[in-house]
């Protein structure tokens, strides 16, 4: 069997704050994608669709596309629950939205960028957490995203409930039985967006059973590396991305799989960034799999 592609993009902000570094960058490193999250500091969910128009326009003047709106959506507070976690980098206050309807607006502003995916959270990490926390949210989601043809997308990270691929793993096990009371769950409306290497940051590095729950269904991940607690470019760290690489994509089910280089370095973030890109490439070369 083949083993699917891999999609290149970057996110945007991980470049450089400002649209005149992002672009410019994507010419020089021949990438045609970018995520986008914020731009001048500023998240694209807080902003006016105007504003966001704006922004759409200049990345399509420059021939590149917006796979995914990395949103912050759900990376806040859930309903009546106090935040467990200390200090959370990209976190969203609803209340700084434009309008009332936040989980709407986040569709709307895929549709303005053209991106066909918007990534989502499991609320900021709170003691007592259930699956059927996130399900009245997640049911809305799933009506949006069928109504705005925007996939929804859900990432591990450790400042929110699901941390782990292996917290993942669990919530999609449980997923098409709790769907089954209110949703046709033959064909699964949430998709997972695999971090590995947050995962490793939690010292829970994935394990067979939990990739194998997931990678039917995964058409996005992200991709960082970590090296001493400290994350680092992509193919320069401890990850053994060869091997995880393998791993997934040999159960994954779709013919491309977009792979978000989220670097993660603000010290030289333009640099880490063009040697993360590199990492994949070389990665990618030595186990077969085409980069595109």
């Amino acid at each position: 069997m083949t083993s699917p592609r891999i999609a290149l993009t970057v996110i945007g902000d991980e470049i450089g704050p400002s649209l005149n570094e992002m672009l410019p960058f994507c010419a020089l490193n021949g990438v045609t994608r970018l995520d986008m999250r914020t731009v001048s500091g500023r998240n694209l969910l807080g902003m006016s669709l105007g504003e966001v128009a704006e922004i759409a326009g200049k990345i399509d003047d420059a021939g590149i596309r917006v796979p995914t709106f990395v949103s912050p959506m759900l990376k806040w507070a859930a309903p009546d629950h106090e935040v467990t976690h200390g200090q959370v980098n990209f976190a969203f206050d609803p209340a700084s939205c434009p309008v009332e309807d936040v989980l709407e607006y986040g569709c709307d502003v895929a549709g303005v960028l053209g991106a066909t995916k918007m990534r989502i959270f499991s609320f900021l990490r709170h003691d007592g957490f259930q699956p059927e926390d996130l399900l009245q949210t997640l049911e809305r989601l799933m009506d949006l995203s069928g109504m705005h043809v925007t996939e929804m997308h859900l990432e591990n990270t450790p400042v929110c409930n699901l941390g782990s691929i292996a917290e993942l793993a669990d919530f999609f096990r449980q997923l098409p039985e709790m769907l089954a009371i209110v949703h046709d769950a033959r064909i699964l409306p949430i998709l997972p967006l695999l971090d590995i290497s947050n995962s490793y940051r939690m010292g829970r590095p994935p394990i067979d059973a939990d990739i194998a729950i997931l990678a039917p269904h995964v058409k996005n991940i992200h991709l960082k590396d970590s090296h001493d607690g400290k994350t680092v470019p992509f193919g320069d760290g401890k990850i053994p991305w060869a091997k995880e690489l393998e791993r997934l994509l040999k159960d994954v089910r779709v013919p491309e799989v977009v792979a978000s280089i989220e670097t993660h370095c603000p010290q030289n973030a333009r640099e880490a960034t063009a040697r993360s890109i590199e990492g994949l490439r070389r990665i990618s070369r030595e186990v077969g799999i085409e980069v595109v």
